[in-house]
């Protein structure tokens, strides 16, 4: 049987569905990278209007963080495929990390939760006010017992002048934080706003500054999260990091080879496409832990070309694919996001997405996936 999929000239071809879900074994403690899954939230689908405040199904949200400590993978929590600006206030996100912080000690799952300043709403907010608003969230992680990562911020991309605010602003808080963080280099392909991070338009100058905060608090650092989507400048950074400070990929399109590393060294992940993907990266790097570096490339890079996928231009509505595959695998029940941002990827890029995930053996169930896809084709008027 066939599902007839449109594409974005409007024609319809026909697809062959999977009849059986793909294997990847049994999930076990991994070892050789430390791998985080940032969590999407699923939306109470009664009150998810884009004009309202979110309203967040904390049953289904905690159960999907669940599933992602079931295949061994960490939970980034509040982060940015949280939605975190684009529906996801602050209260709701300091929520969101107290609860997932309460389930993390009750199942040992491994946790670290994003801390920034997406409460100032002002037009112009000054260091003072970027350094208060980074304390008051810091607080509120450290409170719950979770490790913190340092989110990009807008307000504070806003307010520097240059390098030398950075520099302040960044040792303030790592003087002060109870444990070593996660820095954040989110680049503008996932958020516009975000130009010009660390006082500089010029990467290389960006760089620079990045590693004198560093260097200045090694001890205050436990790694850094860098999501340009360069994999050269990647590793470039990752070679210049402290022995002691960890590089997580955020490069949704080349985490396989940075992941597998080379003779001088790999990188860790935090990584928005392993939401859906967390079966088969579990799989992967429990291979990749056994020396198996050819079974994990074999798992891995049929990935890409989904990921590719989700994240292409305008990259920051990858969350629209993410919480559509997870409708899709049965892990929610309906296609509704905080912010009406289901709206946010075309029916053509969601079809693509679906053929893509089935294609390797992503669906745990690929009859009810199918049919699900068939509804939502239905609902847009398209006869599958």
């Amino acid at each position: 049987m066939t599902i007839l999929l449109p594409d974005a000239s409007g024609a319809k071809r026909p697809y062959a569905p999977r009849t059986e879900s793909a294997s990847y074994g049994a999930c076990l403690p991994l070892r050789s990278r430390v791998v985080y899954s940032a969590a999407h939230v699923v939306a109470d689908p009664l009150h998810a209007a884009a004009d309202g405040p979110a309203v967040v199904d904390w049953d289904a949200t905690l159960a999907f963080r669940r599933h992602l400590w079931e295949h061994g993978l960490g939970v980034a929590e509040a982060m940015d495929t949280a939605q975190r600006g684009m529906g996801l206030d602050w209260p709701q996100a300091a929520e969101l990390i107290r609860r997932s912080a309460a389930e993390a000690r009750s199942v040992g799952g491994r946790l670290v939760c994003g801390v920034g300043t997406d409460q100032l709403t002002g037009p112009e907010p000054t260091l003072k006010d970027v350094t208060a608003a980074y304390e008051e969230q810091l607080a509120v992680a450290e409170a719950a017992g979770s490790q913190a990562v340092l989110m990009a911020s807008r307000a504070l991309a806003a307010a520097a002048k240059g390098p030398d605010d950075y520099l302040e602003v960044y040792g303030h808080l790592l003087r002060q934080a109870a444990e070593p963080v996660i820095l954040h280099w989110l680049g503008p392909m996932f958020d516009p706003a975000l130009a010009g991070y660390w006082g500089s338009d010029d990467l290389d100058a960006a760089t620079g500054t990045l590693l004198d905060v560093i260097a200045a608090h090694p001890d205050k650092v436990d790694g850094v999260k860098i999501s340009l989507l360069d994999a050269e400048r990647e590793v470039g950074l990752r070679r210049r990091l402290p022995r002691s400070v960890r590089c997580y990929t955020g490069d949704d399109f080349h985490y396989p080879e940075l992941i597998e590393g080379d003779e001088r060294g790999f990188s860790h992940a935090l990584l928005g496409v392993f939401d859906p993907l967390a079966p088969l990266a579990a799989a992967a790097v429990s291979a990749l832990d056994t020396g198996d570096t050819a079974g994990f490339r074999r798992v891995l890079d049929p990935t890409v070309e989904l990921s590719r996928h989700l994240f292409r231009a305008p990259t920051r509505f990858y969350k629209t694919g993410v919480v559509l595959l997870a409708w899709l695998a049965g892990h929610q029940t309906h296609f509704t996001m905080v912010g009406g941002l289901h709206s946010a990827r075309s029916l053509p890029h969601l079809a693509r997405a679906y053929e893509l995930a089935d294609g390797i053996g992503l669906f745990p169930d690929p009859a009810l996936a199918e049919a699900r896809m068939r509804a939502l084709l239905a609902v847009h008027g398209v006869e599958a």
